[in-house]
């Protein structure tokens, strides 16, 4: 199924499922306990936000060898992670802003992990137990303001860097090999698979988790493939994840 979460004119900001006449209204969360009403708004009638507000972002960096390549790094030997602020999450059509301080914005796509439920000190095989499904990220980074700090904080953690949308896909298997596409202005710039991932998503969450603990609505992005680049004020970019569908977001200056 395809959860959703959006704001309309009938329940405010609330939470539900894909179906083929709109979006059947839930109520509660598909993270403690919920249960679908007789409401379905139309789509012309509700507006995406971001499926989910994390407690926190956990993100993956040089989890594809071509990415690590372009970059000009090695594959590492373990999951290099950083993390995004919450308030970095912004929902299909928000804009991204760009920071008056930073000078070469690029784009990453990425599949992005829904945790489902409080994780911690899981193994890979327990992957299945502690995941919601999959939606698509943009991992926006100031790869100029990257560059001078010598670490990620500041370039990744702007207001509007973590478009994450457009809906949760609960049934997807990321082992399958799901593309990974980015198009700015309807061109193709990036285009991978996450058959390609360094680390798979069994990996991450088990690691991850015996680090932090996760809690049910975390974030893992998982990285990003070969072909990031720069975008700019009243540039169009989209990612799309295979079963998931594509995340749009237009670039503004803030």
């Amino acid at each position: 199924m395809k959860i959703v979460r959006i704001d309309s004119n009938v329940d405010d900001i609330t939470y539900g499922v894909v179906e083929p006449e709109g979006i059947r209204i839930y109520r509660g969360s598909p993270f403690v306990a919920w249960e679908p009403t007789e409401t379905v708004v139309e789509w012309d009638k509700a507006r995406l936000l971001a499926p989910v507000i994390p407690t926190k972002v956990i993100a993956v960096g040089k989890n594809y060898a071509d990415h690590a390549a372009e970059m000009g790094g090695d594959v590492p030997k373990l999951p290099v992670l950083f993390m995004k602020p919450p308030t970095s999450v912004i929902g299909p059509l928000q804009p991204i802003r760009i920071p008056a301080q930073a000078n070469e914005v690029h784009h990453e796509a990425e599949l992005a992990v829904v945790i489902g439920n409080v994780t911690k000190n899981v193994g890979p095989e327990d992957m299945g137990k502690h995941i919601l499904g999959y939606t698509a990220a943009n991992d926006v980074t100031a790869r100029d303001l990257q560059r001078a700090d010598g670490q990620w904080t500041r370039a990744k953690g702007f207001d509007s860097f973590c478009p994450l949308g457009p809906a949760i896909e609960t049934d997807l298997d990321p082992r399958e090999g799901l593309s990974v596409v980015s198009r700015v202005n309807d061109e193709i710039r990036q285009s991978g698979t996450t058959a390609d991932l360094v680390f798979g998503v069994d990996i991450l969450v088990s690691f991850i988790s015996t680090i932090m603990t996760l809690l049910p609505g975390d974030v893992i992005l998982t990285g990003t493939p070969a072909g990031v680049g720069p975008i700019v004020p009243g540039d169009r970019v989209e990612v799309e994840i295979e079963g998931v569908g594509v995340l749009m977001n237009p670039v503004v200056k803030a």
